[in-house]
């Protein structure tokens, strides 16, 4: 097993972390005063999966722990949304490692927590924070690496991490950190240079954001969803009524969780809100061809018109 080095402190997600496992993606911080608000250690889970797991399980519910078992990479335990214990396997790679670490451990940390995790992209438009969410391979980081090249910045990629305001009670979205996953024809296509870039999988790399990152919690504005239409041109309409629940429950991350790690009432509560205060979009991009700065202006033009209407 990989031995624990001496613990760094993070930040991501609105969140002080204090790691024994190296997350180089993440923003370092030299507070060291006071408690973290999430541990990540290393340790030996393997007792632990075969008292509560089967050999061909992934995943494990002891307690108020949540346990989950990836083949040649590591087991890993999330419990009472302060602590994550790694148990890396001999033959993983720590690039495979840290892939699960910030996915779905963080996103199991954010729904203990009471924050609500939706799976994908949100960048910063006018001083405020807007989500494209969708199925994976809908287009959500290469619309948002569109906006970037336009000159504006990245709030969260892959997990958008929704909070409520302290005051006010509107919603708002938590920084993650200054990376994005793109395939790597969607970094030919946008032009992004693969110089410092990380290999993920496949065609998938950790492409890092340097300048273009908005590091400061921003009011989350409106909701994009993002999908694939047969047709040539993009489309774009409101969602109306209760479909904006059924939406924003589809797109919450990992939502085979929420019974176990939430509970429904929880959960629904939370989207409701979020439904009565963000206007949520359908947004349908060609399945042939390559449309992000066509999905960009489109959303532009929506977002300017609604500054318009509440301007008055």
């Amino acid at each position: 097993m990989t031995a624990a080095a001496a613990p760094v402190r993070y930040t991501a997600f609105g969140l002080r972390i204090r790691s024994e496992y190296p997350l180089p993606e993440l923003l370092r911080t030299t507070e060291q005063e006071g408690e973290p608000d999430v541990e990540i250690a290393i340790g030996d889970l393997s007792g632990a999966w075969n008292r509560y797991g089967g050999p061909d399980d992934y995943y494990a519910y002891p307690d108020d722990e949540f346990l989950f078992r990836v083949p040649e990479v590591a087991i890993f335990g999330v419990r009472g949304g302060k602590h994550i214990t790694v148990s890396p396997f001999a033959e993983a790679e720590e690039k495979s490692i840290r892939l699960y670490l910030l996915g779905t451990c963080m996103g199991s940390i954010l729904m203990q927590r009471g924050t609500l995790p939706l799976h994908g992209s949100a960048v910063e438009i006018n001083g405020r924070a807007y989500a494209f969410v969708g199925e994976s391979g809908a287009g959500k980081s290469t619309l948002a690496r569109a906006f970037l090249s336009r000159g504006y910045r990245l709030l969260s990629d892959d997990v958008i991490a929704v909070s409520q305001s302290a005051n006010g009670g509107f919603p708002i979205v938590m920084p993650a950190y200054p990376q994005q996953k793109l395939w790597r024809e969607s970094m030919d296509r946008l032009g992004v240079e693969p110089r410092g870039s990380r290999h993920l999988y496949e065609s998938k790399y950790a492409v890092p954001v340097a300048s273009g990152f908005a590091a400061e919690a921003l009011p989350l504005d409106g909701i994009f969803e993002l999908g694939k239409t047969e047709g040539r041109e993009a489309e774009l309409s409101p969602y109306r009524g209760l479909e904006r629940l059924a939406i924003l429950r589809l797109h919450t991350y990992r939502p085979f969780l929420i019974p176990r790690l939430t509970g429904e009432q929880w959960h629904l509560s939370a989207i409701a809100g979020l439904s009565s205060q963000v206007d949520l979009y359908r947004m349908r991009r060609p399945s042939a061809g390559f449309s992000a700065y066509e999905l960009a202006e489109r959303v532009l033009e929506t977002v300017l018109e609604g500054e318009k209407v509440m301007r008055g």
